[in-house]
């Protein structure tokens, strides 16, 4: 909010620097973007009085001018027509800037010695939109040599806060002057709000007023007749175009600058328009058009809250009002209106229709109700005092649920431990009565009343914070934190989390990080059928666009992105990790959707499935998970099926891991193998044990025995692995694969495998009877369950 300094200064009283009240207000809570000093960057131009004109002796079109600045007399050649002698004009002299950051040097023009220029309007930024001719004249009786920022007002200056949504009583010069009075520990006062009532008429028996929708708190309104339509005086106007609004006759500039004054937004209505003599607040039809005030035609629906005369719409409520019933130059009677309306509804029809207005700005943060009576008082005595009409008698005032101030008791010694200060309890009184929050003290409590502006102020916690701010943050003592050398217990999810970063960063990966909200186009690039479960989504309501428009239910999609990336880079060796949620949306609608954890984990360059598969193990070796089984993988479309797996922890699959489908990895650009794993985080915790039991160094020797088994190419060595140990049972201590062999010796169709089994009891030392009758239960094993037989 833009407000100026002078302006301030008609209500509060004030005796530092703008710069400096700037910091002091931020220290207090109220955030400072900027000073602005509109002629900041003018330097060194003066007022001086043309004392003689003669015409250039080389150059028709040029003057030569001599110029009294007050402490000497100077020459200056111009190209100007619209001065006389005894003018007194700006003189911009040697090494002076200008508005828009143009230095003004001596020189000569045409041979004559030239000692700066004469300024126009528009050279010292003062011109307006409107076009201007020849140089400023100033008044004859202004001092000589003044600095024409003096002379002009160009030295006012203007703090712009940035207001948050929770303050919306800052958002006029009332608020601000209360602030600015509580920080410098000075006062403030209220404008005039003295009215006369000048006819006799009363509005109540011209106009009636309906509310037919909760979303309108309060509607008031008062009438003005014989209203005389003219500009506003200059001290209004110039008041509006310091805080950035644009004057246009006496009666909107009145309502405009209630609205800065108070924060309560005012609209007048042209009583000929008024055609029923009635008020409505209903909302729009579906697909009603209406023209605002901007002369643009908006088309509404049954969610915008209007201001109807009973048959059609004249105005957006808390937005802006209609270009059929705006306030012109031969309007002679005037209704003004001053309501409250929800500010969450304002909010979402104000962005729904690109419309954003002052008005709309406040509105939406929820202002208080009880500022409309101030406001019309406001109103009516600035119509008596600039003479532009008549108030008539009475107010309509519909108000069907009153907004109360509140009540709080906290117990200083409590705002005192909270703060970790000293402060008595009648300076507590003195910061709080100064933000008009009034307060008794009662023993060690402070009994308070919270005026309805506060919409911030609820609980104990409110009331300290007020208290530190007004008293001073900088006078808080500084105090060290309690704390314990203990550290707090993590959660096992936490843990088993921290262990699965530990084992994947171990294992060579990089953590990455993606959005869980994906566009629905994704599906289709992994190749998910048409059919499928996981088609179903959650959608986002308000999505940032069609790219991030529902939740994922898978995360391959966003790890082939990263993957992509990389490689578009010509990274040509990746190796990532994520973990991150998927979202499957509830059976009932009414319940959040269910949250998945999953660990996903992708790779290319210089790798095979084997390599994805040993991270996989690590990682599951790491969380002390000794079940896992793999079983091909044929029935996943993303995927390679002769080169992918499933991971299963007993009876539950925990995930899936392979080589990424060709056709994939061409929709995702990437022209090299990409082998990734999505394994599912929250059975693998199940499964995790964190827990590490020592285990003593075996007492008795181990017995090695080779085999070499012929089996088809079909057979998976997992399946071998299983069989081997459980046929051995107890005494086989390790199964080492460490040859795989096809060639001219080897049939079609077989593959010679080789493995080391290792034989161990932990009781005693086994003789070769004891191991030779286990090894030939493993011979028969294996060529039962899968036709396997020994390599000659």
């Amino acid at each position: 909010m833009k407000v100026p300094y002078n302006w301030l200064k008609d209500y509060a009283e004030i005796n530092v620097a703008p710069k400096e009240l700037g910091d002091k207000l931020t220290l207090s809570g109220s955030q400072l973007e900027e000073v602005i000093v509109q002629g900041d960057v003018i330097q060194n131009v003066v007022t001086g009085k043309i004392t003689k004109i003669e015409k250039h002796p080389d150059a028709d079109k040029l003057s030569i001018c001599q110029v009294n600045i007050g402490s000497e007399e100077i020459q200056i050649v111009t190209a100007a027509t619209n001065m006389k002698e005894q003018d007194v004009v700006p003189v911009a002299l040697h090494g002076s800037v200008l508005a828009d950051g143009t230095k003004i040097k001596k020189g000569k023009l045409r041979g004559v010695p030239s000692n700066g220029m004469f300024c126009s309007e528009e050279e010292l930024g003062t011109a307006g939109d409107e076009p201007v001719h020849g140089l400023m004249i100033l008044p004859s009786d202004t001092e000589l040599g003044r600095d024409i920022k003096e002379i002009l007002g160009l030295n006012k200056a203007i703090l712009d806060f940035e207001i948050t949504s929770n303050r919306p009583d800052c958002l006029s010069m009332i608020g601000m002057a209360r602030e600015t009075a509580a920080t410098l520990r000075t006062s403030y006062k209220m404008p005039n709000l003295e009215y006369k009532v000048l006819n006799s008429s009363n509005v109540n028996d011209e106009i009636k007023v309906e509310i037919n929708d909760e979303l309108c708190n309060r509607y008031m309104t008062r009438g003005v007749k014989n209203v005389k339509i003219a500009p506003s005086p200059g001290w209004m106007q110039e008041r509006l175009l310091e805080a950035g609004i644009r004057p246009i006759n006496n009666i909107v500039d009145i309502t405009n600058f209630v609205m800065l004054e108070t924060g309560a937004p005012m609209h007048a209505f042209d009583r000929r328009e008024l055609t029923n003599n009635k008020i409505v607040v209903e909302r729009a039809k579906d697909k009603e058009k209406f023209t605002t005030l901007d002369n643009v035609e908006r088309e509404l629906d049954n969610s915008v809250l209007c201001i109807k005369d009973g048959d059609r719409t004249i105005g957006l409520a808390g937005i802006m009002g209609g270009l059929n019933s705006e306030v012109k130059d031969d309007t002679t009677e005037v209704v003004f209106e001053c309501a409250n309306f929800d500010g969450r509804n304002i909010r979402v029809n104000s962005k729904k229709l690109n419309l954003r207005t002052e008005a709309s700005a406040r509105f939406e943060k929820d202002i208080d109700p009880n500022l409309a009576k101030l406001a019309l008082d406001r109103a009516c005595a600035l119509i008596c005092e600039l003479e532009a009409g008549e108030v008539m008698e009475g107010t309509i005032d519909v108000y069907n649920h009153k907004k109360e101030e509140g009540n709080l008791t906290v117990d200083y010694n409590w705002i005192n431990t909270f703060l970790g200060t000293d402060i008595s309890k009648e300076e507590m009184k003195r910061c709080l009565d100064s933000l008009d929050i009034f307060t008794q003290i009662s023993g060690d409590n402070l009994i308070l009343k919270t005026p309805t502006f506060r919409i911030d102020l609820a609980i104990k916690e409110d009331i300290a914070e007020e208290v530190a701010r007004i008293y001073g943050y900088d006078k808080v003592p500084t105090t060290i934190f309690k704390v314990s050398t203990e550290r707090e217990p993590k959660y096992r999810k936490e843990i088993l989390d921290d262990n699965v970063i530990l084992l994947a960063t171990g294992s060579g990966l990089n953590q990455s990080i993606s959005y869980s909200f994906v566009s629905p186009k994704v599906f289709d690039k992994v190749n998910l059928p048409k059919d499928s479960e996981l088609r179903n989504v959650v959608k986002i309501k308000n999505p940032l666009g069609e790219d991030y428009s529902v939740m994922r239910t898978i995360t391959l999609p966003s790890m082939m992105e990263s993957l992509e990336r990389n490689y578009a880079r010509n990274n040509s060796f990746v190796r990532l990790f994520e973990m991150g949620k998927i979202y499957i949306p509830s059976e009932d609608d009414t319940k959040l959707p269910i949250e998945k954890n999953v660990l996903t984990i992708g790779i290319y360059g210089d790798c095979d499935y084997l390599d994805l598969k040993g991270m996989v193990e690590n990682i599951l070796e790491g969380l002390g998970i000794n079940n896992a089984d793999y079983k091909r993988e044929i029935d996943n479309p993303s995927y390679h099926q002769g080169k992918t797996a499933a991971l299963l922890l007993g009876k539950n699959k925990a995930g899936i891991l392979g080589e990424v489908h060709p056709d994939v990895s061409e929709n995702y650009g990437i022209d090299v193998p990409c082998f990734t794993a999505e394994l599912n985080l929250d059975i693998l915790y199940e499964n995790a044990e964190t827990a590490r039991k020592y285990k003593v160094l075996p007492k008795f020797p181990a017995v090695t025995r080779d085999i070499a088994l012929l089996v088809d190419d079909e057979i998976l060595v997992q399946e071998i692995e299983q069989t081997i140990r459980k046929a051995g049972g107890n005494i086989v201590e390790k199964v080492e694969l460490f040859d795989i062999y096809k060639g001219k010796q080897i049939p079609d169709g077989k593959k010679s495998i080789a493995y080391a089994i290792a034989y161990r009891d932990e009781n005693k030392t086994l003789t070769d009877k004891e191991v030779n009758k286990t090894h030939d239960k493993i011979l028969r094993s294996l060529e039962y369950k899968i036709g396997a037989t020994l390599r000659d």
